[in-house]
């Protein structure tokens, strides 16, 4: 299975996270904050506001959240860092800025910190299951994302364990049934594509049959995708690629859910990918509360709440 050394935060283009961080502002804020100027009543004064987790989850998308908050001039201290299993109801950061400045960060931040946590949960429970079970390969996303969301749900993937598969159509070419039909089949399709790109990017073949893979295989594909394959002609028809082509890269895909994926798994599967580890995973509940008002109502008393000194 993947295991990313290190800090996965680093991975991410500062530049990319301010211009997504900007673009989302810009979105929810694109005219006068009528509401954040009377919360304010106008005047300037620094403010503290609690994260909290209040669903159990994988926490991922620190860096998103952040640089959020700063754009709009607020400052985060983190308590949990991504890759974290939290439970409700936990204390994860402190925001601190302009009141104005913090209502501004608070809708966009707990979306994107929200979305991407629940990406992670998912691969976080389907590549647990497929370690526990003994099977060596790596349990993959696909490009089946939120438009404009590509990079936080691929980061989440990764904090969950799981593989991003390509992250766009340039670092991977894959032939998919459309264009095998429109080039007219695997072996010429292979060979345009290799008379035009070379040998230096790797192409998968979206295959539909045995003959169709033993057939893109012999033609120079690099990975075979076998679509929609039931989990028992699935078996069989890897054993069959491999045996001809050892050093070929088998691919499982279509069909597969956190329900059945286990089925998938097997000796001559190298990779099962799954495009419903970031279609519709359940968010991951976070709020962002003024430090102010959870002394009034008493929330930051929760049991489950880490309080510090400056808070009581």
């Amino acid at each position: 299975m993947l295991t990313a050394p290190g800090d996965l935060r680093l991975l991410l283009p500062r530049c990319r996270l301010q211009q997504l961080a900007r673009d989302w502002l810009a979105e929810d804020a694109p005219f006068l904050d009528f509401a954040g100027w009377a919360a304010s009543g106008g005047a300037q004064g620094c403010q503290e506001a609690v994260l909290l987790c209040k669903s159990a989850g994988v926490l991922a998308g620190c860096p998103f959240f952040q640089a959020v908050c700063e754009e709009a001039g607020c400052s985060v201290e983190w308590e949990h860092s991504d890759g974290a299993w939290l439970e409700p109801v936990t204390r994860v950061a402190t925001v601190r800025g302009q009141l104005n400045d913090l209502l501004l960060a608070e809708r966009p931040a707990l979306n994107v910190l929200s979305r991407v946590s629940g990406v992670a949960t998912v691969a976080r429970q389907v590549s647990e299951q497929a370690r526990a079970a003994g099977w060596p390969g790596q349990v993959t996303g696909t490009r089946k994302t939120t438009p404009g969301f590509r990079l936080p749900e691929k980061y989440g993937l990764l904090v969950g364990g799981a593989g991003t598969h390509r992250y766009g159509i340039g670092d991977l070419i894959m032939l998919k049934d459309n264009h095998i039909w429109a080039m007219g089949g695997v072996r010429k399709a292979l060979q345009a594509l290799h008379t035009l790109a070379g040998r230096t990017i790797k192409v998968e073949v979206e295959c539909r049959s045995v003959e169709e893979a033993l057939e893109a295989a012999e033609a120079g594909a690099d990975i075979i995708m076998l679509d929609n394959f039931t989990a028992e002609l699935l078996h069989r028809a890897a054993l069959t690629i491999k045996t001809a082509f050892p050093g070929i890269v088998v691919e499982a895909s279509g069909g597969v859910s956190p329900q059945n994926f286990l089925q998938f798994l097997g000796p001559h599967v190298d990779m099962v990918s799954m495009g419903c580890l970031t279609q519709g995973p359940p968010s991951v509940d976070f709020s962002l509360k003024l430090a102010k008002g959870l002394k009034t109502n008493g929330g930051l008393h929760h049991p489950c709440i880490a309080v510090s000194s400056e808070d009581q």
